[in-house]
Order: C-alpha cells, then sequence, then structure tokens
C-alpha cells in the first residue's frame, strides 16, 4: 500500500484507493482494476469495499470461480452489503448459475429493498427464464417507490397490448420534460420496435447508450434494431459491448448467434451459440436459435434433436413446436399432440402466453394436416390466426392507396423520360410475388447454376425506396419523393443497393434477393437499375392465400391472419402486378408453381433464358445444391420436385367460402377446371 499523504487519514486514503479501482472498472479496464485492488488488499485483506470491486474485474475477465470466492467473502465479512450481493449474482450468472444469480439478488433486495439496479437486474433474468408475471411483480415493486417509473410501467403495459399511440404519448411526455431519460428513451426505441419501426427504434437505443455506456439492455436493443435491418456488422459491434458489460451473459450470447445466423455465417453462429449453451445447457432461446442455424445448413436430425431439448428445457414454449413443424417434413406424433393440446389448456392470460398459444395453434394445424384430418386442422389454424390477428396492425385501405400512388407515378411516361438513366449493372435477379407461392424453388433452381449466388430475402430496395422522401422539409413521400430524382441520383441509388448487398454475396455474376414484398417496388427498382431481373413466383390464388393463412410468420406479412386482408392484400398484387406488365413489357417474367411442377425442365429453361443465362443441367437437381436457406421452405427445395402442394386448397375448400367470395373477380379468370365448385355455376 502506498504510504499514507499527511493530508490524508487512512480512511480517507481507502476512499481514494476505492474511487481509483472504480474509475479504472469504468473505463473497461478489468485487469488494472484487479491489479490496484490486490496492491491495496496486501495490507487490508478485509476490506469489504475493494474485495468488492476485485470481485468486479474478475467477473469481468471470467475468473468465475474465483470472483465467486470473493464476493462470498465479502458478504460473510458484511452479511447486509446489498451491493455484494448484487455483484455476486451477477458472477453466478456468467458462471451459468441461474438460480444461485435470482436468490443473491433476492438477498441483496432483502436487505436493501430500494436498491433498483437489483430489482430491475431481477426483472431481467426473471423475464429472460420465462418467468414473465413474476418479472412484472418485481417491476412492479421498483416502480412503485418512484411516482414517475409507476407511469414507465403503465406505458409499458399499455404496449404490451399494442396500444402503441397512447404508450408512445407517455413516453413523448417524459422525455419532453427530461431528454435524457435514459429508460424513457430504451422503451421508446421497444415501442417502436413493436411496431416494425427499426431505424427510429435505433435512433432512441443509440441514444440511451451515449447516455448511458453502461445500459446492457440498451446495448441489446440497439443489437436487435440493427439486426433487424440487416445491418449486421453494427449489430455485432452493440452486442459485443453488451458482451463486455456482462461477460459470458447467455442472453447476449445468444443474439450473436442469431445475428450471424441472420447473417448467412452459420459458422460462426453455431460458435456463439455453443458458448452460450455451455454457461446454460437448457437455455431455450440459445436451443432454439440452435435448431434454426443447423435447419437452415441441412442438418435437420441435428435440428429436429435441438429443438427437443429446447421443448423439454420450457414446454409451455409454442414456438418450438411451431419451429418443428415448419420444419414442413417433420411429423408430431400422439404423445406430441397431446402434450400440446395440455399446455394449450393451461395456458393463462399473458403476452407471453397468447403467444404460445397462437404457435401452439398454427403447430396443431400442421399435425392434423399431416393425418389428413382437414376440418380440424383448420379449426386449429383458424384459432392460430384469431389470436394473431388481434397482436399485428394492418389496414387494408393503407394498401390499396399506396398501390394507387405507386401506379400514379410509375406510369409509361415516367420510363419513357428516364431511359437509359439508373446504375446499368445486371446482377441482381428479384423473385418476388406473395409468400408460401414457390419462390424458394425458384431461388434454388436459380441459385445451383455456377453463375447465380442465391443470397437471402433482402429488406434494402424498399428501404431505399422509402428513404427518398425521409426527412424533406416539404412533406413530400415516396413515391412522388421519386419524381424530383435527377439522372445521378437514380444511378447513386442503384450503386447504393449493390453496395448494401456486398456482405451477402461472394462473387458469383448474379445473385437472387428473394424478398416476396418486393413485387410493390418493381417500379422503382427498374428506375434505379433498369437491367436486373424480375420474376415473379406465382400459384393458385386459393393455394397462394390458404399457404399465408397456415404460416406463423416470424415477423411481416401482417395481412396474412385474416380471410379479407388475405383476399384483399392478392387482389392489390394482381393489380399492381398487372401494371407494372402494361408501363414495362417484358420487364416481369411470371412463373407459375403448378406448371414448374409439371415441367421443370421446361420451366427452368424460361427462367435461364429471361435471366440471360446459358443453360445448365445443374439448374434441373437443384436439390443436390448446398447452400443455407432460411425460409420454411428449406427441407423441401432439398428433396426432388413433387406435387403435393398442388391444389392442396381443395382439401379445405369447404372452409374457404370466405375467402373464395372475396376472391370471385381473380377466380374467375381461371380456366373452369381451376376454379372452386362453389364458383362453377356463376
Amino acid at each position: 500500500m502506498a504510504s499514507q499523504s499527511p493530508s490524508q487519514g487512512p480512511r480517507e486514503e481507502a476512499r481514494s484507493a476505492f474511487k481509483r479501482i472504480a474509475a479504472l472498472l469504468d473505463a473497461q479496464q478489468p485487469v488494472e482494476a484487479e491489479a490496484a485492488a490486490l496492491t491495496w488488499l496486501a495490507n487490508a485483506p478485509n476490506d469489504p469495499n475493494i474485495l468488492r470491486l476485485l470481485g468486479v474485474a474478475l467477473t469481468r475477465q471470467n475468473k468465475v470461480q474465483e470472483a465467486i470466492d470473493r464476493l462470498v467473502h465479502v458478504t460473510r465479512l458484511a452479511p447486509t452489503f446489498a451491493p455484494a450481493y448484487e455483484n455476486l449474482a451477477e458472477a453466478h450468472l456468467v458462471a451459468g448459475n441461474i438460480d444461485k444469480s435470482v436468490e443473491a439478488l433476492q438477498t441483496a433486495l432483502k436487505h436493501n429493498p430500494g436498491l433498483h439496479s437489483a430489482q430491475i437486474r431481477l426483472a431481467e433474468i426473471l423475464s429472460l427464464t420465462g418467468k414473465g408475471e413474476e418479472a412484472d411483480a418485481v417491476f412492479q415493486k421498483s416502480f412503485d417507490r418512484d411516482p414517475e417509473r409507476a407511469v414507465l410501467v403503465e406505458a409499458m403495459d399499455l404496449g404490451r397490448k399494442n396500444k402503441f399511440k397512447e404508450a408512445g404519448a407517455i413516453y413523448r411526455d417524459i422525455l419532453r420534460r427530461n431528454p435524457d431519460h435514459v429508460d424513457a428513451l430504451r422503451m421508446m426505441g421497444v415501442l417502436q420496435s413493436k411496431q416494425e419501426r427499426f431505424h427510429d427504434a435505433e435512433a432512441y437505443f443509440r441514444r440511451a447508450t451515449e447516455l448511458a455506456p453502461d445500459f446492457w439492455t440498451a446495448w441489446v436493443n440497439l443489437g436487435a434494431s440493427l439486426n433487424e435491418q440487416q445491418k449486421f456488422e453494427k449489430a455485432e459491434i452493440a452486442f459485443t459491448r453488451a458482451l463486455k458489460l456482462r461477460p459470458r451473459n447467455v442472453h447476449t450470447l445468444e443474439k450473436l448467434g442469431s445475428n450471424c445466423l441472420n447473417e448467412g455465417r452459420m459458422e460462426d453462429a453455431v460458435g456463439w451459440l455453443k458458448q452460450a449453451l455451455e454457461v446454460d445447457p437448457k437455455h431455450f432461446p440459445s436451443l432454439l436459435v440452435m435448431g434454426h442455424a443447423l435447419k437452415t445448413i441441412g442438418q435437420q436430425e441435428e435440428a429436429i434433436d435441438a429443438y427437443r431439448r429446447c421443448a423439454e428445457a420450457k414446454p409451455d414454449f409454442g414456438e418450438v413446436y411451431w419451429s418443428l413443424a415448419n420444419l414442413k417434413t417433420y411429423r408430431f406424433d400422439d404423445a406430441d399432440v397431446a402434450e400440446m393440446q395440455a399446455q394449450i389448456d393451461g395456458l393463462g392470460d399473458t403476452p407471453e402466453d397468447e403467444d404460445a398459444a397462437i404457435s401452439f395453434n398454427f403447430a396443431l394445424g400442421k399435425a392434423f394436416e399431416d393425418r389428413k384430418d382437414y376440418s380440424k386442422a383448420f379449426e386449429y389454424y383458424a384459432s392460430g390466426n384469431s389470436k394473431k390477428r388481434l397482436k399485428v396492425a394492418y389496414d387494408p385501405i393503407d394498401l390499396e392507396a399506396q398501390v394507387e400512388r405507386l401506379m400514379d407515378v410509375f406510369t409509361t411516361d415516367f420510363f419513357a423520360e428516364r431511359a437509359g438513366q439508373g446504375c446499368p449493372d445486371d446482377a441482381p435477379i428479384f423473385i418476388v410475388g406473395l409468400p408460401r407461392s414457390g419462390s424458394t424453388l425458384l431461388e434454388q433452381i436459380l441459385a445451383s447454376h455456377s453463375d447465380v449466388e442465391g443470397t437471402a430475402e433482402l429488406h434494402y430496395l424498399l428501404r431505399i425506396a422509402t428513404d427518398t422522401g425521409v426527412k424533406r422539409m416539404d412533406g413530400i413521400k415516396y413515391p412522388q419523393s421519386v419524381l424530383e430524382q435527377k439522372a445521378h441520383h437514380l444511378r447513386s441509388l442503384g450503386e447504393e443497393y449493390l453496395q448494401l448487398t456486398k456482405p451477402h454475396r461472394t462473387g458469383a455474376r448474379h445473385f437472387t434477393d428473394k424478398l416476396p414484398n418486393n413485387f410493390i417496388g418493381i417500379g422503382f427498382l427498374h428506375a434505379i437499375l433498369p437491367n436486373a431481373k424480375v420474376i415473379d413466383a406465382r400459384r393458385h390464388p386459393l393455394d397462394s392465400c390458404l399457404g399465408g393463412f397456415k404460416q406463423l410468420f416470424a415477423r411481416g406479412q401482417t395481412f396474412t391472419y385474416d380471410m379479407y386482408d388475405l383476399a384483399h392484400y392478392y387482389s392489390q398484387y394482381v393489380r399492381i402486378m398487372k401494371h407494372w406488365d402494361a408501363v414495362l413489357p417484358g420487364k416481369v417474367l411470371r412463373v407459375n408453381y403448378e406448371e414448374v411442377v409439371a415441367d421443370i425442365g421446361g420451366q427452368a429453361r424460361r427462367i435461364a433464358r429471361h435471366c440471360g443465362l446459358e443453360w445448365q443441367d445443374a439448374m434441373l437437381r437443384f436439390y443436390e445444391t448446398k447452400r443455407a436457406v432460411k425460409t420454411a421452405s428449406s427441407e423441401q427445395v432439398r428433396q426432388p420436385i413433387y406435387s403435393g402442394s398442388v391444389n392442396l386448397w381443395r382439401h379445405y375448400e369447404e372452409h374457404l367460402s370466405e375467402l373464395i367470395e372475396y376472391l370471385e373477380p381473380v377466380l374467375m379468370d381461371l380456366p373452369e377446371q381451376d376454379r372452386p365448385d362453389l364458383l362453377l355455376d356463376t
């Protein structure tokens, strides 16, 4: 220990040492903090304050058992020292001892009920381990001690009920009074994320982390919002920062794995997830994502094993049963069906229980469809959809108005005036249409060609389009904003798209972008990338809509949970595609799923010609192509062509009268043999 200054007594010197070590920890220098603490403790081995900081420094270096030993010693020296129990909880969490971590936090709160950081940490752990009601109770205790926090919990509750406008008003009121309120900033970001406004969410989370660099939750939220925008490198930076704050934190490790999975870095994804499962072998979110990763690379048996372990770790986790169903080739046995039905019967009315019920219903729909009990299957699908519709925001009128605006802007004259403009690169091949209409099969056929790389469902085109009307002082939005883009702007926007897609590509001459919703952006696409190719994956209208109705999407596609919404969306899709055909003749190649099944050779050659590709027989052996496939059809496209999904709607025809009535104008354009019985006499 340094010699005592004449102006300092022992107590003042201890305070000075404490501040110095704490500052090193704040500066993310745990090695230096450990050294400083050990220097002090050489002469004062039982100083509980310095011992506690040493425990923190050791935890941050992953010297977990040593940290636990030091912190347990502190609690014996000072049995009512609440912060020591809080730090002990973090060390146990890093070691994967969830129960001991919860116990330590509860002890901290027993000795200091007002320790807000311990209350929040306890609530976070309970929430992440699926104990939502217990977490809410802990949050409530924290907020009861602070009137403003009570207002925050009210807004959180409104957000959970999808009352976004009311919740947002509360957060904005708090931020008007205190623009630097980090909790309100974070929760406002969460609210934006729930509405899939990830760019806005990113701004709130980033501000929260600027104000509070040690705000672990905000860093995780920031990473998640970046991941949703496919800004994978930036998301990894945010998650890595969170991991530095809480080393070996299983939740952060899982997020890093999920981010790598979404980026297509499968080896890295599995690596992060293995680390998470070393910390906690029963961490059900990590087991779920591990299943997703293994499914994506074609290791189906290993994926099933991961999903099964996830279900064992958390039997009421409906999402894992839906993940098994979503393999499409997996079959539930009687015991599985009985277990899912029992789980539904035991669920409550919390938001988590409602989500679980939705997943169980969709999984049971698939189980009974595989048994050819189509009435029972439809009963479960309908139940799941009706519950899910209450949780999503979708307005058919907004879509119709958007289509009107697009048709007004992107006219024959518009393209004639801009002929020869845009970026001339012909690398992109867009596959558009409605989900569950055969687009993954077309992508797999194309990706089997040596000059074509299959990427993923990329979200860049429509984002770039929308950004042309963002932050304009005159209030002009997309698509009207495109009217004012000069030739050099259009070329630059095309180059921007190509630049954003580079992380997904490895150098093939062409690449696919298979986001179905891009059909609405074909006019903008032609303006910025006039030589890009477009393929419209089309399927029988009833099979297309039914396929969406049977699918529980991870995000987006909010129109699929109601028969009227589905029919209206389909009719608008047909309407805008007819418009593109009229103003851009030959731009789009329409490929019908049923025709691909009937004549794979002829249709594959049509596709190759449209895309300017020399024919390769490998396109017919698409099922032999080894690549990561992230969509629900991942296992189906690894098999030779089959006809089992053609005219599947006929098995459900008696349940589709509402859909048939709404789609009558479209269905009447079909050959008579393809119309439902209800319309044959019309």
